[in-house]
């Protein structure tokens, strides 16, 4: 194996816009530290419902290599160059929402075996050596399929991972903390009329809300990374609709909700070491190699 060193960050999403809404402030903070910064993206989000009138036309095959060249466009506002497909670009489907009957075509990512899948991640995980890991929940944050499945896909690959000779020492699941939630969402209650969007989404449509005290990690990013953040989120334009002044966003069902410039973390392998983290790497010796 060729050796690395330094600090290396791997993310695992489902689709496409996943990564700069829930991590974008992450991934640019630390990809202008110096840090070596992976996504591997699990589907090209085919199924995703289009918001500009123009591009509406896009479906299928051909809204999925749109959104591959948005994703090409948000890695380039974030600072980050090496992005992935799990097995190469198009082996797995978007699932569609939960319920639908998409959810049963052979090709889809939630149809598919755990284990093969999580053997691709594996590739990339020999191949980097990540340090740290971000990906969802079990409930992949609010009930996707594919969201579901890409936490499943992460931590069988991580079992994997580590049979092969590399264990990553520091995994964290998206998280948001409800009275954070909330308190962003009074306020988006006060500036509505003044929103290019009419309603607000609730407090638990937010994916990853729990409560305070499973918030072990907060990373914080200077303008210049919440600027990012939020380029990179208006570069995925079929599925994203930034306000004016970056404080809130809306997804296809129109109703506005938070950009959070601040992003929260629960640490689900390894050990903190202060609460909350301010550094995803804190305790992690960057130098180390296999």
């Amino acid at each position: 194996m060729k050796e690395l060193t330094g600090r290396r960050l791997l993310l695992v999403h489902a689709h496409p816009d996943d990564e700069s809404i829930n991590n974008g402030v992450t991934m640019a903070r630390y990809a202008a530290e110096g840090a070596r910064v992976t996504l591997v993206t699990c589907t090209l989000g085919e199924l995703g419902e289009v918001i500009p009138p123009e591009l509406r036309h896009l479906a299928g095959a051909a809204l999925g290599e749109h959104r591959l060249g948005e994703l090409t466009a948000a890695m380039a506002e974030l600072g980050v160059d090496d992005f992935r497909l799990l097995g190469g670009t198009g082996r797995y489907g978007d699932s569609g929402m939960m319920g639908l009957a998409e959810n049963d075509d052979p090709g889809c990512f939630w149809q598919a075996d755990v284990d093969e899948a999580a053997t691709s991640l594996v590739e990339v995980i020999l191949e980097v050596r990540p340090q740290v890991l971000v990906t969802y929940d079990d409930n992949g944050g609010y009930g996707h399929p594919d969201h579901i499945q890409a936490h499943r896909v992460a931590m069988r690959a991580l079992e994997l991972a580590e049979a092969a000779g590399w264990r990553i020492p520091k995994v964290y699941v998206n998280r948001v903390p409800r009275s954070v939630t909330e308190a962003a969402f009074a306020r988006l209650q006060e500036e509505l009329p003044g929103l290019p969007f009419t309603k607000s989404a609730v407090v638990d449509d937010v994916p990853g809300v729990v409560d305070g005290e499973r918030v072990t990690a907060e990373i914080h990013g200077g303008d210049a990374h919440v600027s990012a953040k939020a380029a990179a989120m208006r570069a995925h334009a079929t599925q994203v609709e930034v306000a004016p002044g970056e404080r809130y966003f809306a997804l296809s069902n129109e109703l506005a909700q938070p950009l959070f410039t601040t992003e929260y973390y629960e640490l689900v392998r390894g050990e903190a070491t202060e609460l909350p983290e301010s550094d995803l790497f804190a305790g992690v010796d960057a130098e180390a190699v296999a």
